[in-house]
């Protein structure tokens, strides 16, 4: 999995999971070449790898027993971590066609990954119990359509999909689009409470944590929800609820296309082409959870931006692990964190090989991308609740 050698690190991923999906352990060799996947040798294996184009080797025992060696000794910064059984995954997304796309489906469908869609009626049944991880799509938990009014309020999009949230809702029970989504993200935080893993990109991020602490109290302008927002309701905002982010400002006008202060898409002054993140360094035998989501054949990242770019990093708590950043321009891209007996990772912007996707860009072909950096990280989230749980070393 390195940059020399591999020529589709996407479509590695696919093979690794295909494997374990077959019963057969893989052993994922953190910080070894990139970061390479040790598998059984099979005939059906070589035979899938060269269909789906993905470089391998094949080695001897004796030669697998060296480098599990060399990768063992107390002067590496590496680990073998074994990959016991293909998680099931479900994405959080509107059942119809949207205006933009989703790099974590996309990622997917070009790995080969099978994935199944929810939304909020399968999330309020509390059908997530069936799946090991969840991704959140490019979504506003909030109630407020994505804060696309001022642009987009004539749009026929923009009409249809308000339409279809707020008959969804209704249907659901509920006289506001913005009670349903709040109780869809109380219905996910009790999910990885619970012991779920959940990945959230773009501005599923911030507004997630935005509902959670606004749990109560009404953020929406008229224009949203048919009601004026709570006098003074920044005040009512309880950060102890959140996931990841605290001390921050909502942005109360409806015309402004923003959430709050978290993001720093408006705060940044960076040429493109000196737009990059870096990823962090961990100890792989004492910190394997973070080396294994930064697994990667660079340590610098292509930065790109969303309506949710990145993270302001004075608003994120101290218990949240921060994975990839931008120190110069004080921002952090990729965070991780505990909650209860699971994980979220958060992940900011919104494709990783579209510098600044807009409504209506034509989707990314990832055949034109396939040793991406940026969308392996998001495949190493795929992979991390495969991973079977080590002792912690004493």
């Amino acid at each position: 999995m390195d940059a020399e050698s591999q020529e589709n690190h996407l479509k590695a991923y696919g093979i690794t999971y295909w494997v374990l999906l077959q019963n057969v352990k893989v052993k994922w060799l953190l910080n070894y070449r990139g970061g390479s996947f040790l598998l059984p040798d099979a005939e059906t294996f070589r035979r899938e790898c060269q269909i789906r184009g993905v470089s391998f080797e094949v080695i001897s025992d004796s030669n697998t027993q060296q480098i599990l060696e060399e990768i063992e000794s107390p002067s590496q910064n590496m680990e073998a971590i074994d990959l016991e059984k293909a998680p099931k995954i479900a994405v959080y997304t509107p059942k119809g066609k949207l205006p933009w796309d989703d790099a974590v489906t996309m990622v997917l469908e070009y790995a080969e990954i099978p994935y199944e869609k929810v939304y909020d009626e399968e999330v309020l049944n509390d059908e997530l119990i069936l799946y090991d991880w969840l991704h959140l799509h490019h979504e506003d938990f909030t109630g407020q359509f994505g804060k696309f009014y001022r642009s987009f309020r004539t749009a026929s999009w923009y009409i249809e999909e308000k339409k279809e949230a707020e008959a969804l809702a209704e249907k659901l029970g509920y006289a506001k689009v913005s009670e349903a989504k709040r109780d869809v993200a109380l219905k996910i935080r009790n999910y990885v409470l619970g012991g779920g893993f959940m990945f959230a990109m773009c501005s599923a991020t911030d507004s997630f944590d935005i509902a959670l602490s606004a749990e109560g109290v009404d953020i929406c302008e008229p224009m949203f929800d048919g009601d004026a927002s709570e006098p003074n309701y920044q005040s009512k905002i309880d950060y102890n609820k959140t996931f990841a982010f605290k001390d921050y400002i909502l942005e109360r006008s409806p015309m402004v296309y923003e959430f709050s202060s978290i993001d720093m898409t408006n705060k940044r002054d960076i040429p493109k082409e000196l737009d990059y993140f870096s990823l962090m360094d961990f100890s792989a035998k004492w910190d394997p959870i973070p080396t294994m989501l930064n697994q990667n054949h660079t340590a610098l990242v292509k930065g790109f931006m969303g309506q949710t770019t990145s993270f302001t990093r004075e608003e994120i708590k101290s218990n949240v692990l921060v994975l990839g950043e931008n120190r110069a321009n004080g921002e952090a891209k990729y965070i991780h964190g505990i909650k209860g007996k699971g994980f979220f990772t958060f992940y900011g912007g919104h494709d990783p090989e579209d510098y600044q996707h807009r409504v209506g860009d034509p989707k990314t072909e990832l055949e034109l991308h396939p040793t991406s950096p940026g969308y392996r990280l998001i495949l190493n989230n795929i992979l991390f609740p495969a991973a079977k749980k080590k002792k912690q070393k004493t």
